[in-house]
């Protein structure tokens, strides 16, 4: 939708959205907020549409009604589901609203009166409901067909692979298990079912998302194994693709899957996505979390003895109540011995409904940016240097998209929109989205990388 340009969502800037509507088809339009967990729920309520004998619309003008999922996990993603909602109405009129903000409809429907319904977060039922009434479905089933792999919001190439809902965690900066709920593994089979469809469609990376990955199948009773996220991954491994994990919580077992990544011979990515958040013992105490920030760094030196290979990525909070410049040069402290390959920095601020708001000693605006400038300044010198001793070497990449420019493309060590790019600017005739070629880097800035086909 036109709310959502490329440099915003470029996900949805790259969608494959369906055919056109043949004569008198119902047609919706979806606008998708927040992060690629919804993403999923947005796929998974118009691949039911769309069997439901829906047509998908791009834009609000060829919409019978709109669906909004939004994201509610900060004040200012709050503010901007609600700016999407108001241009939609204004676009359109007829608005249904789902997703994480939608666990507080009184919030929604103060704001906006006109819309037709409100649902809150994987309420995929009463979306479809809400979507009946404002619409009513008009099916032909010698014509309405649904794509192999379902409606993806994704480029064909890749695809996100929702393995559980909710989390048991108790951080208090977070508000997620309030509007998700506690931890709901998806059946093994169920998430392989999925995946080998996928790749049946042409999907050459799975991108494994949830809450707390590390954390999956834990919930079962009477399971077979201890930690299920084991087995799931090495069946993954199995599919010939590559297989890259997000949001893993450093539990002891994870050590057990970086033999696995260190294989060449299957698909598991040497890639470990681990929201760290901070390093002081006693700010992460106040944020609810592990606060043993000194074995963290015992257990990335034992991955990367392991398999040297390994990226790290993971994301920080700074400037979070009672964060003393002390705790802060800690982090950066951390960082220097980390020396963690890809990196995300938030400045904190207050969410309806955490903990954290009440607690003392918040620290002002301009020490947070303070802050932020200060280490992502780091953090840039740190991956400046990484992709500087990754000139000379040879490696395989996955084309993204291909213009006359040339072509954007992704090592092993790049998750799509969060991390960095390699770009082809020479010799890239040929060359498609979803083509897997051998490429010798040539050149590194601060956070892409530049090469040469070579194969």
């Amino acid at each position: 939708m036109s709310q959502n340009p490329p440099d915003l969502r470029p996900d949805l800037a790259r969608a494959q959205v369906p055919d056109a509507a043949r004569p008198g088809q119902p047609r919706i339009g979806m606008v998708s907020l927040g992060c690629p967990k919804a993403l999923v729920d947005s796929e998974r309520i118009l691949t039911r549409l769309r069997a439901e004998g829906y047509a998908i619309s791009p834009d609000y003008a060829g919409a019978d009604a709109v669906i909004v999922n939004t994201c509610g996990f900060l004040d200012s993603a709050k503010a901007e589901s609600l700016e999407a909602i108001g241009e939609a109405l204004h676009e359109n009129g007829r608005v249904i609203v789902t997703g994480c903000l939608g666990a507080e409809p009184d919030y929604i429907t103060g704001a906006h009166p006109s819309v037709l319904a409100v649902t809150g977060p994987h309420q995929y039922e009463q979306v479809l409901d809400a979507v009946h009434k404002a619409v009513p479905p008009a099916p032909d089933p010698f014509i309405d067909l649904l794509p192999p792999a379902g409606i993806k919001l994704t480029p064909r190439h890749y695809s996100y692979l929702k393995i559980s809902e909710g989390c048991d965690h108790k951080c208090k900066f977070c508000i997620i298990p309030d509007m998700r709920g506690r931890l709901q593994s998806r059946p093994a089979k169920a998430v392989l079912r999925e995946a080998e469809k996928l790749v049946e469609a042409g999907v050459r990376e799975l991108l494994v998302i949830s809450q707390d990955t590390s954390a999956y199948g834990t919930d079962w009773k009477g399971r077979e194994h201890k930690f299920p996220i084991l087995d799931l991954s090495r069946d993954l491994s199995t599919l010939g693709v590559w297989v890259r994990l997000h949001y893993v919580y450093p539990y002891p077992h994870v050590r057990e899957l970086i033999p696995l990544m260190a294989d060449p011979a299957n698909g598991l990515l040497p890639y470990l996505d681990i929201p760290f958040q901070h390093a002081h013992p006693e700010t992460l105490k106040r944020m609810a979390r592990p606060a043993a920030a000194s074995r963290t760094l015992d257990e990335i030196a034992a991955w990367r003895r392991d398999c040297p290979d390994i990226t790290l990525r993971s994301t920080f909070i700074v400037g979070y109540p009672g964060e003393t410049e002390d705790e802060f040069q800690t982090l950066l402290d951390w960082l220097d011995e980390a020396q963690l390959d890809r990196v995300g920095c938030f400045k904190y601020e207050n969410v309806a409904g955490a903990r954290s708001n009440a607690l003392p000693d918040h620290v002002p605006e301009e020490v947070k940016q303070d802050r932020w400038d200060r280490f992502m300044q780091k953090a840039q010198a740190i991956s400046e240097a990484k992709l500087a001793a990754k000139v000379g070497q040879t490696m395989m990449v996955l084309v993204d998209a291909v213009d006359a420019e040339g072509a954007t493309c992704r090592t092993m060590a790049d998750a799509p929109e969060i991390d960095g790019n390699l770009f082809i600017d020479e010799n890239f005739d040929g060359l498609a989205p979803g083509d897997m070629v051998t490429v010798a880097v040539e050149e590194a800035g601060e956070y892409d990388l530049w090469g040469r086909v070579i194969r």
